[in-house]
């Protein structure tokens, strides 16, 4: 007879009920799954480890490295190596990389000597605008106009390209805003002061001061509802979505499905939302029919047409010099989105290549508006009537986006009868003053 002691008993029982735990939280990998952090911080180690890099390097972008469409859709995942592309900073050139994460080796390195340089990093943004606060010009140019220095706030705004053959440092101008009595600073610019900053060397390149202009008070410009109150409008009840019957997304890592839909929701620094291989449910066919293989945001352009010196600069593209991922606001529970809302993270890298997590970074809900999809009532048959009705129901997948001023909350709406809507609404504290 076989004895087994308690103490073995009992290891055995944890090693069952951990695999069990394993098996129902575990997901099955995509070849278009985002990097993990813990890929992240492998790719870095790889090139800080490289003698490519001897001097100091920062990472402006980590991101997949796509397989060939061809292979993507052969869903053969389990073969496919993980590759990362990756744009970095060193010697005052710009590299870019990929990286074989599966072997652990630099696949291919070329230096860009094109034109244009890559994303800004929040880090050298952040040490860019904290250069005027110290400088002795600016503090001068305050004092003329009776502001205080305490008060100031500065912001970072790509220079543009106007007809120049090529820039040949990473150039960044630097505007000042006061902030004081209300959290709405860019409706207080400090006008006429402009400051060019040297990113790779960190120091003031140029300033300018050229005109006074006074600073518009403080006064109602707040937008925070403790300064103008919890409504602008009329009062309206609050009122939220219940389910008692649960849910009907389901979400498997980064593959999602909801009713004849299925689809891969990816996380960029760059694009923000990716969402690829989305297809349908044929029921006459008895398969999945292919909607759209990829689609994200690719850039959103913003110029202000504003010809004089402190404002002709400000065109923006806001995905391609700044990130809608990078500046990817977390979602906020039962405020961003509604109650029954699931939530998805992303993982970026900063400036140091180390991954840093954007909690909530999508939300994905099913949208019930009150809204009719189909209807119909028939009269036609004798001493009957027949009255057909089927509410408008949609999956959406949220994202916000916060750039400088502006807010662009982007939803893509998936709807039961095969369309896919895209909406994005924009939102900042001028529009909401004006």
């Amino acid at each position: 007879m076989t004895i087994i002691s308690l103490s073995l008993l009992r290891n055995f029982s944890l090693l069952v009920l951990l695999l069990s735990i394993s098996s129902s939280t575990a997901y099955s990998s995509h070849p278009l799954d985002p990097l993990t952090s813990s890929e992240i911080a492998s790719a870095r180690q790889i090139i800080l480890s490289s003698p490519l890099f001897t001097s100091p390097t920062t990472f402006h972008y980590v991101g997949l490295d796509e397989p060939d469409k061809a292979e993507v859709l052969s869903h053969i995942s389990s073969s496919t190596s993980r590759h990362a592309f990756i744009i970095v900073r060193s010697n005052n050139q710009t590299h870019q990389l990929s990286i074989d994460l599966t072997a652990s080796s630099i696949v291919s390195h070329e230096i860009h000597t094109g034109s244009g340089y890559p994303i800004l990093t929040l880090e050298e943004q952040g040490a860019a605008i904290m250069l005027p606060l110290s400088y002795p010009p600016f503090l001068e140019s305050l004092s003329k106009r009776g502001l205080d220095v305490k008060d100031v706030v500065c912001s970072t705004f790509t220079v543009g390209w106007f007809g120049e053959r090529q820039l040949l440092k990473r150039l960044i101008k630097v505007l000042c805003f006061m902030a004081g009595e209300t959290a709405n600073f860019y409706m207080r610019p400090v006008e006429g002061v402009l400051i060019i900053v040297d990113l790779e060397a960190m120091q003031i390149l140029s300033y300018k001061d050229r005109v006074q202009i006074p600073v518009p008070k403080a006064n109602g410009t707040d937008y925070r509802s403790d300064k103008v109150g919890p409504f602008v409008g009329p009062e309206t009840k609050p009122g939220f979505v219940v389910q008692p019957q649960g849910t009907g997304i389901q979400i498997d890592g980064h593959n999602v499905r909801w009713a004849n839909w299925k689809f891969h929701l990816g996380y960029d620094v760059r694009a923000g939302a990716v969402i690829s291989l989305a297809s349908i449910y044929d029921v006459d066919k008895e398969t999945y029919r292919s909607i759209l293989y990829r689609t994200f945001v690719s850039e959103l352009f913003v110029p202000y047409m504003d010809p004089v010196e402190e404002w002709y600069f400000r065109t923006f593209f806001d995905a391609g010099e700044y990130g809608f991922g990078l500046w990817a606001s977390p979602l906020q529970p039962r405020a961003d989105c509604p109650t029954h809302a699931e939530f998805m993270d992303g993982y970026y890298a900063n400036q140091n290549g180390k991954p840093v997590k954007v909690s909530n970074v999508f939300c994905i809900f099913e949208r019930y508006a009150g809204d009719i999809a189909w209807r119909h009532t028939e009269i036609g048959i004798p001493g009957e009537t027949v009255t057909e009705v089927r509410p408008e129901v949609s999956l959406v997948v949220r994202m916000v986006s916060t750039v400088g001023n502006y807010d662009y909350v982007m939803d893509w709406e998936f709807k039961t009868t095969g369309s896919i809507q895209f909406r994005v609404f924009y939102h900042s504290p001028s529009a909401f003053i004006a």
